[in-house]
């Protein structure tokens, strides 16, 4: 018999849960087929679809690579096979266990421990994922690389097989259907059927945010447009500047305006404010136009190409540059070229924003880069010669599947809630195209190959590439949490450039690391002004610092050059020699 409820409904009976499992389990299973389906007719992927993970695997056989294209194949039978299970448990055929007790906002709801059926769901769940994530680290004869995978795959499918994903195994949803009388699971259709319809899952409240209205809203105009590139200069605030201005290559891959979110979040805003006369470059989002450009295109007609515009808009020797993420590995490049022609001058320093240079450790990102990965690339760009950047984002959600997809799942599809606003996941969902050649190039020979840490493993104009003879000064920033550049891989940049160099180890990962203004007061940064080898060595003798790192990045910048000049004629934009085109932020970040 169901058992009745403090609202009036009932949970169903033993007999129903594993009837009803076995349903949706299949219904669920269905529609991944689907999506299966879809994608190898070159439907679009939608962003979610990867994190579903790969199906059981017995450790005693071969590990496949967890490519977001097997994962996809496979991800259909694992879920179905997890509602099994579950429908199975809960009918005794699996028992209970004692789990660790830890704080997961998976099962937080009180339901989850004062219901008993709940409550040994929980404390399985938790016991069986432990004895997954444990043996992998058990088992010894695999290599480091086959280690990396099977972990990352046994996370994946542990993150997936979580009770809370399931509408009969996740107590508030229960209630909630109860509540609504199934409301929320029709709401949760259309939600769904939605981000299907669009490709992409969605992780912020629709409308809550627009580019240049309460985005990217620095004051600026537009002083340069090419076919790769606009060039932002913004409006100074203050009556002197830095007579050096800074120039930000941001990665092409995303939109430029994470650094110029909400006017208390950006870095813009916060630089053109302590006096620094500062330009952007927007990326242009790939088209058929730009589809066959290479790495001199980034190189010679993007970063020195801007270079070279901000010295002759400004009338100045030498610009301060910045580099993010894979923007700074193109900037490791550029100025090995200027060095190699004489012309290191031109960048007084370079900074750089989580970016790496040698990819020797270079994190789970590299578990995506096999046969299978790279065939589904040729596939989905065949046509057009540049990539869906639906791809890309449904591969970076991966990465942490449990917030970036499974949470969505659970709050969107089963809640039928919308998502609350927030500005970084508006900017997390606004994907980029990518030029298929280019990001090809890019995974297999500086990812995979780790060409670019060779001398001259790579040529740019027909130069062969050496960066370790640039002796530009440096700012190495790394986020201690970074799950795409790991710490130990940005730290290797020290072991290659031969000029001075500053190392800053920023608290969170790959954004909040980056984007976190000192208004907030919010993390830490840790430095170290002894000499040091390794990154170990670094963090042993290193001093905590509470809060943003901006400021230390400001001092060591006005070091480098502390002379200033008024904030007149050409110092604003569209006043100098390079006409306004147009209002910030611009043309190319609107495009889709």
């Amino acid at each position: 018999m169901a058992q009745e409820t403090e609202t009036g409904g009932a949970i169903p009976s033993l007999e129903d849960w594993q009837h009803w499992t076995l349903v949706m389990g299949r219904a669920q299973q269905m529609l991944m087929e689907y999506w299966a389906q879809g994608l190898k007719k070159d439907q679009p992927l939608p962003n979610f679809a990867a994190g579903w993970s790969p199906p059981a695997f017995g450790f005693g056989e071969q590990v496949a690579t967890p490519d977001p294209a097997s994962l996809m194949a496979a991800g259909a039978q694992a879920w179905a096979k997890g509602l099994e299970t579950w429908g199975k448990m809960l009918g005794g055929a699996v028992p209970a266990g004692e789990a660790v007790e830890r704080k997961d906002r998976r099962f937080a709801a009180p339901e989850w421990r004062e219901n008993p059926i709940f409550d040994t769901i929980r404390k399985t769940y938790l016991q069986i994922s432990d004895q997954l994530l444990g043996t992998v680290e058990e088992i010894e004869t695999l290599d480091p690389t086959m280690r990396e995978r099977l972990r990352f795959a046994t996370r994946s499918f542990v993150d997936a097989m979580s009770p809370s994903n399931f509408a009969l195994t996740n107590p508030q949803v229960l209630k909630r259907t109860l509540e609504t009388r199934g409301e929320n699971l029709l709401k949760g259709l259309s939600n769904m059927l939605r981000d299907i319809a669009a490709g992409q899952l969605t992780q912020t409240q629709s409308g809550a945010f627009e580019v240049g209205r309460n985005l990217a809203t620095t004051p600026g105009k537009v002083v340069r447009r090419t076919p790769l590139y606009e060039l932002i200069q913004y409006t100074p605030t203050t009556s002197a500047v830095l007579k050096t201005p800074v120039v930000i290559f941001p990665p092409w891959i995303n939109r430029f305006y994470i650094l110029d979110l909400t006017p208390e979040k950006s870095f813009v805003k916060w630089c053109v404010d302590q006096g620094i006369t500062l330009f952007m470059v927007s990326w242009k989002s790939a088209d058929e136009s730009i589809a066959d450009i290479s790495i001199d295109d980034y190189v010679l007609r993007g970063q020195i190409d801007a270079i070279d515009a901000v010295r002759e808009i400004l009338d100045v020797e030498a610009v301060h540059a910045i580099g993010y993420c894979v923007a700074g590995t193109t900037l490791a490049a550029t100025l090995a070229l200027l060095e190699s022609k004489g012309e290191a001058a031109k960048v007084k320093s370079a900074t750089f924003f989580t970016a790496q240079v040698d990819f020797a450790e270079a994190g789970d990102l590299k578990l995506f880069l096999g046969d299978e990965t790279m065939g589904l690339l040729t596939q989905l760009t065949a046509e057009k010669g540049y990539l869906d950047g639906r791809y890309m984002a449904a591969t970076f959600n991966l990465l942490r599947g449990r917030d970036l997809i499974w949470n969505y799942v659970v709050n969107n599809y089963l809640l039928g809630e919308e998502p609350p606003p927030f500005d970084l996941l508006h900017w997390n969902s606004d994907t980029t195209n990518l030029p298929a050649g280019w990001h090809r190039h890019y995974l297999e020979t500086l990812y995979k190959g780790n060409k670019l840490a060779e001398k001259g493993g790579i040529t740019v104009a027909g130069v062969a590439i050496d960066i370790d003879r640039v002796t530009t000064p440096v700012y190495i920033q790394a986020g201690r949490e970074d799950h795409i550049a790991p710490p130990q891989s940005v730290w290797k940049v020290m072991d290659h450039f031969a000029g001075p160099k500053r190392f800053v180890l920023a608290g969170s990962g790959h954004i909040a690391g980056v984007v976190n203004p000192p208004a907030a007061q919010k993390y830490q940064y840790w430095v170290n002004e002894t000499p040091c080898g390794t990154l170990d060595s670094f963090i042993a003798g290193a001093t905590e610092n509470k809060g943003s790192w901006w400021p230390d990045w400001l001092n060591w910048l006005k070091a480098q050059g502390p002379a200033t000049v008024k904030a007149t004629g050409a110092r604003v934009p569209g006043k100098g020699r390079a006409k306004a085109l147009a209002d910030a932020p611009g043309t190319y970040v609107k495009e889709r």
